[in-house]
């Protein structure tokens, strides 16, 4: 009482000041997620990373994964998930019941275990330059995904799909900016349908590919605004890539009728190895300049004071996942090495502090061997061709030219990609050649590392993969024989329809 009679004695600003402060603090600022792929020779144990959420304080999670014990780590710890559907999958989802099934097998099921599933991205890299063929059929499929959505009472969940710049026209000024015409109609169709469910349009900004596709300079890349080149658009002044991307997509939303949709920045990071800008010191200052950026709410140009939710791209390097002659970076955008190290200072509160974020706890390291060449080149070509057999089976992206290994000389190349088949291979295989190379290798107790080009000790790897369906683990009592029907027909409907299945996810 001697509360309520303070207050009621208290001048009207004050009262009022006290509401804002009130609602203001109840406010979440910018949220920071990450993104996780398991395409790793090597791959941390899922309750590991979920460890290394809860260490950092990161809340969301953006999971390439289906897989059941994958999932399962996140069981009760109140990390917010958004699962991917693959792009594969794809195509099935647009056939009737497709989508029912695939929804009760995995997300109703996975909500049963205690896991906060909320979202769910149909689809990965299905925006293409000037080929809007998977787009298409992704729209499709989530038409038929958010009539299973409202028809099986899975109201908690959210559809989205990542949209690329390849679907706006070539980006100049904000003001200009717009969807590409083979597209346009597309995601008009997909905005309807996303129409009152209060689900997000997500896109993938990279500011470190942006500059290199345009030439720009690598200064405007970064969040600091130390560049002096930047972009006058009308009254604004654009200092850096991210802010210029997202402004485009604002603009183009708004062209396409809809510019009130939220934005969540689906994939955003900075990769370390595979490409000359592409290292630890540019890493740390991208992340350093963008996240005190997001987390004060600071917003952009056009959305100034927005609450911006981005996913980090990614967790840990992915040494598995396809890539081009051109692209070498891909498998290096991790935060995190495959072991569990961090790479570099950052702060994933957002609060701009210079640190480094919790190693993974328990991962053991293989015993201390690498493998490398002898130098016997009596027989070139039979060199060469070990050579090429251990880069086609392990990651030699680092050999590349502005990789951390792009110094070496032949010798330590071959020795590099010997010891990458080696660790790949857990130092072992079954007829005890795992460092024989045709008579080429050797076992060596001293690292051959060498300044910046690490000879990786792996660790052991104690994740095994399952094909994913809470059913391969008995939590769904029968699959119907009709579902395996559909699969038959759903299989020649996207041979005749869908001829090239993304390779990447």
């Amino acid at each position: 009482m001697a509360w309520k009679r303070s207050m009621s004695n208290a001048p009207p600003m004050i009262i009022i000041f006290f509401m804002l402060t009130t609602i203001l603090s109840t406010v979440e600022a910018g949220k920071i997620g990450v993104n996780w792929g398991r395409r790793t020779s090597h791959r941390l144990l899922p309750s590991m990373v979920t460890d290394i959420l809860l260490q950092n304080e990161i809340k969301y999670i953006r999971t390439f994964s289906v897989e059941v014990k994958a999932m399962m780590a996140f069981s009760g710890s109140g990390v917010i998930v958004t699962l991917s559907l693959p792009t594969a999958s794809v195509p099935f989802m647009g056939l009737f019941g497709m989508s029912r099934y695939w929804l009760n097998d995995h997300v109703r099921s996975f909500k049963t275990m205690g896991i906060d599933v909320r979202y769910l991205q149909v689809g990965t890299d299905i925006t293409l330059p000037n080929n809007s063929t998977s787009y298409n059929l992704t729209v499709t499929a989530t038409r038929s995904i958010q009539s299973a959505l409202e028809v099986n009472d899975h109201d908690y969940l959210h559809l989205t799909i990542s949209h690329t710049i390849d679907i706006l026209n070539p980006i100049t000024k904000p003001s200009e900016a717009d969807f590409n015409p083979i597209y346009k109609p597309l995601v008009i169709e997909y905005l309807s349908i996303m129409e009152g469910t209060n689900s997000p349009f997500s896109i993938v900004v990279m500011p470190f590919e942006f500059i290199i596709q345009n030439n720009l300079p690598l200064e405007f890349a970064f969040m600091d605004n130390k560049s002096n080149f930047s972009i006058i658009d009308n009254a604004h002044v654009y200092m850096n890539a991210f802010e210029l991307i997202y402004d485009s997509f604002v603009v183009a939303l708004s062209k396409a009728g809809h510019p009130d949709t939220n934005i969540v920045v689906a994939q955003i990071g900075w990769p370390t190895d595979g490409h000359p800008v592409a290292n630890k010191v540019n890493a740390e200052r991208f992340y350093k300049g963008l996240l005190p950026h997001i987390k004060s709410d600071k917003g952009t140009q056009r959305r100034p004071g927005a609450s911006i939710e981005v996913y980090l791209h990614s967790l840990a390097d992915e040494n598995l996942l396809g890539v081009t002659s051109n692209k070498s970076y891909l498998r290096h955008w991790g935060i995190y090495k495959s072991n569990g190290e961090p790479k570099f200072k950052i702060d994933l509160s957002g609060e701009g502090r210079d640190v480094y974020p919790t190693v993974a706890k328990g991962t053991v390291t293989m015993p201390k061997r690498w493998c490398i060449f002898n130098g016997d080149k009596s027989n070139m070509t039979k060199v060469q061709q070990q050579f090429a057999f251990a880069c086609k089976v392990a990651d030699c992206t680092p050999l590349y030219p502005g990789g951390s290994c792009s110094f070496l000389s032949f010798d330590h190349n071959v020795s590099y990609a010997f010891n990458n088949v080696f660790q790949t291979n857990t130092q072992y295989n079954v007829d005890g050649t795992s460092c024989d190379f045709d008579g080429l290798g050797e076992v060596v107790p001293d690292n051959p590392s060498i300044g910046s080009c690490d000879f990786q000790l792996e660790i052991l790897g104690a994740d095994l993969r399952d094909l994913g369906g809470v059913n391969k683990i008995s939590v769904s009592n029968e699959i119907k024989p009709s579902f395996y029907l559909m699969m038959i027909m759903s299989a020649a409907w996207v041979y005749f329809q869908y001829e090239e299945i993304d390779n990447l996810r």
